[in-house]
Parts: structure tokens; sequence; C-alpha cells
């Protein structure tokens, strides 16, 4: 630098302070992070920055694994286990500022990767970034790069993801893959995890994590043979790449009950400089044992396991309520009788694990806390459990009674599993719609010994079909299935009919997996009568409270002069159209029903105000013209008795502590049943009720159907049916063993489906 004569010695001075002061441009501002959210297991939640003196958030737009590891490494983790999107911790507050984060895994803060700009971001809060942490917190300063030591206890190690390499010809065919060479991703390269030392313990996490629940012997001997006959082969390139270290794992060490192989103490390289990674092993080969929903042949994606060798009064049924995908959900029990939700004091991946182990999935991704997967009803049965995860049931878990701990159904927990992965996504696919969510179900089957893409026909497509396609393809539930397709053009190289006379239960993983015509026959002739679909990540899912229709059944005998708006709107048997108006009366069966919206979306008529019917004599509008069916059936299931019930007034009647209410039927008000409340029809009203006029005394089945027509897509329609004993003398009426029916869901289910089958002469 050249100073002008007569510079003073303070100005030059300045000058260069100022140089040496100056940041670079390259430089990234320095910022700090911090995990936010309902409370959980430490090292994960919502992933927040601070910035400009203000915490802020990260969209979840182009967020990877990468992103994941640098941010976890930089609060202190030692690794990555996964990521989440959608506000899965709750919404932040404040702005949003990192958007398309893109990371290559070796910086060492978030701000070193690339992303949009500090504050430049198109997102909203219902976008914001989780990450779940493996390890320890390490005190201190910022973590050092290492390339080998023990996972869990070293910061910077990076364990990103594993598979099985299959060796066998069997296991390359196999979908699931279930047996193979174990790889593992270290810093953005695979390496082949040497078996010396290996356990079954290693077996059994490497299993988990790939969405098996258990792992199962492997003949080594074998492999050994192969990998042997590989090393003397001249055209393999096997031996020269065994001798390099950095071609292999060296050593792992699970107990077996780890969630993630990156909990698990590891050694990458050997602990002496020169030593060879693994000089007389070769690699690690692991079998896999598939949960009964991924086992072949099986098409139904509920699964039960048995829980082998574990007292009966141990074993907890459980099952998952309102997940977007396979695999995860609100977790409930059976205790006592009844279902029940798990508060999620003390809630971690171990437990979480035991219930997707027991549910033939792998390991837990995630173990959800705060209700994120919508809030359940009736008993908390479980609080602070502790597994150590060996446990084939929850209740080999301690744990207390939730009544002790002060629970509520805000604190409902739920998981994510590891899941197979089955390739089922390629196998399906929506064209011709506004947006990805929607379209022309194409499907790729076998077509005289090739694959082919076709349409399916649209003839008796409902719910429970779309639901399936919704699975399959990632995208949540169906809000919509139709049989007509108008206005969305399909692939011009799927025209074809490949598929028709489609029956789901609803529960399948694919639609190759339902019922369907043997030889295709579709006399609509597919074209604008394809199968078509609309998705949505979230939906409601109403049930019916059972305990308050046990509690407020009665008998009235109520004069015809008071019923002709009620006859009007046909709720009186079909004997009332031959009685003398005004003169005489009709026994009616009448009850209170509370109709709660367990779901994780708002439950709307499905069409608009325009829409509705106006009726008279009641003077009120029926957004939903049949909104429950209410039948008194005979031991053997022949329908006696039956009555109905429009919605003429679906509104939020109640809602929890710190929710606002926002459905009222008021002034021609929107109507329906907002997330967590619930609708109310008293026993008072018209049409609430089963005219028994013509009944004779004896025991009978009462049953509520809500939703019968599935004119509203919900998330689960297994618990809308309710189920009671009745007894009725003549005289009096007792109702007793009231049960929403999804504690014996498959039967009733079933059952329904029959009596639609036989009616539409399907069967």
């Amino acid at each position: 630098m050249v100073m002008p004569a007569g510079a003073s010695p303070i100005l030059l001075l300045l000058v260069l302070l100022l140089c040496w002061v100056a940041p670079s441009r390259q430089e990234p501002a320095p910022v700090q992070l911090r995990l936010a959210g309902p409370r959980g297991p430490a090292g994960e939640g919502r992933l927040e920055v601070l910035y400009q003196g203000r915490w802020g958030t990260v969209c979840d737009d182009g967020f990877d694994f990468h992103a994941a590891t640098v941010a976890c490494r930089q609060l202190g983790y030692a690794a990555a286990i996964t990521w989440t999107h959608s506000a899965t911790y709750g919404q932040g507050e404040g702005p949003i500022w990192l958007d398309n984060v893109r990371c290559g895994g070796s910086e060492g803060s978030l701000a070193e990767c690339v992303h949009n700009g500090w504050g430049t971001s198109d997102c909203h809060h219902g976008e914001d970034a989780g990450v779940v942490c493996s390890g320890q917190r390490l005190p201190g300063g910022p973590p050092q790069t290492t390339t080998s030591g023990h996972l869990g206890k070293v910061p910077g190690l990076s364990l990103e993801e594993v598979r099985l390499k299959p060796i066998l010809a069997r296991a390359k065919l196999s979908m699931p893959v279930m047996e193979g060479a174990v790889e593992v991703k270290h810093n953005g390269h695979w390496r082949q995890v040497c078996d010396a030392g290996w356990t079954r313990n290693n077996s059994r996490v490497i299993c988990g994590m790939l969405g098996f629940p258990q792992e199962k012997h492997v003949n080594t001997s074998f492999y050994r043979k192969l990998w042997n006959m590989k090393l003397k082969d001249p055209s393999s390139s096997l031996k020269t790449l065994s001798q390099k270290n950095s071609f292999w794992v060296h050593r792992v060490r699970c107990q077996g009950t780890e969630p993630h192989l990156a909990r698990c103490p590891t050694q990458v390289a050997p602990p002496a400089p020169h030593q060879h990674a693994c000089p007389h092993g070769m690699h690690a080969i692991v079998s896999c044992l598939p949960g009964p929903a991924f086992q072949k042949g099986t098409g139904k994606g509920r699964s039960k396991t048995s829980p082998g060798k574990v007292s009966p009064s141990m074993v907890l049924p459980v099952r998952l309520r309102a997940g977007t995908h396979a695999g995860e959900g609100r977790v409930e029990v059976l205790r006592h009788g009844q279902w029940g939700t798990v508060c999620d004091k003390q809630w971690d991946l171990a437990a979480a694990s035991v219930v997707c182990r027991q549910l033939g999935y792998g390991t837990a991704k995630q173990a959800l806390v705060g209700a994120q997967m919508g809030q359940g009803l009736g008993p908390i049965h479980m609080s602070e459990l502790r597994c150590t995860g060996h446990e084939r049931s929850l209740g080999e878990c301690h744990f207390q009674d939730a009544e002790q701990s002060g629970c509520r159904h805000e604190a409902d927990a739920a998981v994510r599993c590891h899941v197979p992965h089955m390739d089922f996504q390629s196998q399906v696919r929506l064209a011709g719609g506004r947006s990805p969510e929607e379209g022309v179900v194409e499907v790729l089957v076998p077509v005289q010994g090739q694959l082919q893409w076709g349409a399916v026909c649209g003839a008796q497509w409902g719910l429970n079909e779309a639901m399936v396609v919704c699975r399959q393809l990632g995208l949540g539930f169906a809000s919509h299935a139709l049989q007509e397709t108008w206005y969305w053009a399909g692939s011009p190289d799927a025209t074809r009919v490949v598929m028709s006379g489609v029956r789901c239960a609803g529960t399948e993983l694919a639609l190759q997996q339902c019922q369907r015509h043997g030889p295709v026959h579709c006399p609509s002739g597919g074209g604008r009568f394809s199968a078509g679909v609309t998705c949505t990540a979230h939906a409601p899912d109403l049930v019916m409270n059972a305990q308050l229709v046990q509690e407020t059944a009665y008998l009235e005998d109520r004069p015809l002069g008071l019923l002709y708006c009620a006859h009007e709107e046909r709720c009186l048997s079909r004997s009332a159209d031959h009685m003398h108006w005004p003169y005489g009366h009709r026994r009616l069966l009448r009850f209170s029903s509370q109709i709660h919206n367990l779901g994780r979306a708002d439950f709307r008529p499905r069409m608009g105000r325009h829409a509705w019917t106006w009726h008279q004599c009641h003077r009120h509008f029926h957004s939903i013209e049949v909104f429950t069916h209410y039948d008194l059936l005979t031991l053997n299931g022949s329908k006696v008795a039956e009555g109905h019930k429009a919605s003429f007034c679906l509104e939020d009647t109640n809602c929890p502590e710190g929710l606002q209410r926002r459905f009222a039927c008021a002034n021609f008000g929107e109507q329906g049943v907002s997330v967590g409340c619930w609708d109310t029809y008293r026993h008072d009203i018209d049409c609430q009720w089963i005219d028994i006029t013509d009944v004779p005394p004896g025991s009978y089945t009462f049953q509520v159907v809500v939703n019968p027509k599935h004119e509203v897509a919900e998330s689960d329609f297994s618990n809308n049916v309710m189920r009671c004993q009745c007894k009725y003398d003549g005289q009096r009426v007792w109702m007793h063993g009231c049960h929403t029916s999804d504690a014996y869901g498959a039967d009733v289910v079933s059952d329904l489906e029959q009596q639609d089958r036989l009616a539409n002469n399907l069967v």
C-alpha cells in the first residue's frame, strides 16, 4: 500500500487496522443452532438458527441427510439419524432464515452450506425442518472431524445409510432384499463391514434399520466359499479392493437394542496406523425375517406378529392410528378390554422400537410426542415407559398407570417406524392432474408376459381403492375417488385398461395386492371412465362416543301429532304410513350421540353450501343426506328396525381446552367438525332414534354407523361402527357393552362389506 506524502501516522494506522479486521466476503456469518419444539428425547427437535440476534427456522425445501449431519455435528452430537419435514416438531416463530439448504456433509457449520441467502425464502412455518441426532452431546468447543473411532462417542463421524448387497441369485430377485453383505455409507462413500467379531446383535440392529423385526441365522461357511472363489478369480477386482482400508468398516459392537447403527460403538479404521482393517475376514452377511405384511403372498398392510414365548398377560395388542404412511401413527394399546393411548412422558426410541417390532416393522425412526398424530379418545393406559429394547410387547416394559401421572390426550405418543423398501411406488402413477396429488390412476402390471402401463376401470372404484393408491405413492390419504375422469388426460402409453373389478380392504400396501378380475372386464371401456384419485397428506377420522350412547338410551311413546316432520324425512318405520294420523303413537328408542374428530384434518361436507338440501318442515339444510345409520339387529345379524340421521347441523359443539370452535350452524354458517372437537346430537332432537314399534321383546344388537356411505374420506373407516348389546322386554330397554368396532374391526368391516357386496350382486 502506498500512502500519499504528508499522510499522518494516525491515518496510516487506522487504514491498516480496518484492513486487518475486515472480514472476507467468503467467510460465512457466525450462527448458533438450537433444537426446539415439544418435549422429547435429547438430540431431536425443530432446527432453529440465531442470526443477527434473532432466532428463526430452516425451511425443509432441499433439506436432506447431509444438511442434518452438518447441523447435528454443529450442535455437538456425533451424527444424524434422520431429518424431518412439515413442522414435525411444531411450527416455529419469527423469520425463516434458510431455504434450499444444500450441504456436502463435511461442512463445519450450516452457514457454510449453499442456500438462497439469509431470510430469502418462499416457505411458511408449516415447512419447518427438524433433525434427530445420535450420541450424547459433547461438552466443549466445536467437534473435530475424524475418520475412525467409536461412533456415538467421537464427533464428526457420519454414518448415513445402511443397505444389504444381495450376493445370491435368489436374494437379488427378492423384494424387499432380505439377505446380503452389509454396506455402510460413511462420509458419502459406501464401505463393507468386516465380519470379524460380527454378532447376532449387530444383525438385529441392521435388520431393524431396514424395516425388519427380526434377524435369522445365516450359513456363513457357504458365503466364505463364494468369497474365496472371488479372491482367486483373476477377472474380479475384489482382491485389490479388499486390501484397501477405505473399503472396510473395521468393527461394529451392538447390544441389539439400538434403534440405529449410529448408536453402536463402531471403529471405521483399525487402532494401529498400518494395521489391515480386515486381514483374514470377509464382508459381514446378514439375513432378515420380514413382518407378515411384507412376506411373499400376503396382501394386507396391517401386520400381527406372534410375540413368542411371553406370558399372555404381558402381551398387549398394539395398533397405529392416523398415520399418513405405513408404519406410522398414534400408538394405542388394548388393556382391560379397551383401546387407549400412551402418554409421551419418557417416550423414546427404545419404547417406540418395541411397538414397531411388535407390529412387524423394524426399529423406530422417530418417537413423536405432543399428539403429533392427533389426539386419541378414551383412556390413557400407560405413562413413563422404560424399555430396554429386547421386549416383545410394551406390557413387558416398566410403566406407570397414566392416571397417576396426570397425562392428557394432548400428550399422546406416536411413532414412525423403519419400513422395508418394497418398490411399490414405481408400480403406480397419476397422470393428467393439476398437481402431483391427483390424476388418472395408471398401473404397471404384466400383460402377456411383459410389464405394461395401463389404466384401471372406473366401475366400482371407491375410497378404499383410492386410499391404497395414495398410500402406495407416499401421498397420504385419498380425499376423492373418481369413477369418471373427464378433465384429466391419461398418458398416451397407458390408454389400455389393464385392471378391473378392483376391491381393496383399504389396508393393502399396493393396488396389485387387492382382489381384481382375472381377465379384464370393463364394459365402459376405460378412457374417460378410468379410475382417478385425489390425495391429501391429512384426513379426518370420526369416532362415536360409545359410553354416552349406553348412558342416555331410553324409550319414548311419542304421539303421531308430533312426528309429521320426522315422517316426512323418513325417520319412522314403514308401518307408520298406514296409521290413522294424528291418532296413535310410535315407540322410539332414543339416545344421544357424540361424534369426535380424532384425525388430523377437519371433517367437512363433500358438497358446498350451494348444493345443500333445504327441508321446509324442519326448516334447515342437510349438508349430508345420510350422516349416520341406526340399526337394530337380531343376534344373527338380521335387521329388524332401522333409522338414519342427516347432518342438518354439523358443528363444533365442544372443543378441548385451548382449541377454538370454528364451525357453527347459526345464520347458515359453515358446517364441519374441527380436529380434536366433537359434534353432539342430543336425544331429544327429531330422528335421533330407532322406531321399534313393531319389534317384539328379545335380545338384540344395536348398531350405529357414522359416514356409512363413505361420502367424506377419512383416515380410518374401521372405527366408524359402534355396537351395543340391547335387551328389550316390551316396556323397558337395557343397553350395555357398547364399543366402537375397531376393537373387533376386521370382523365388523368384513361383515359390512359382505352385506354391501350382496346388495350390489358383487358376490
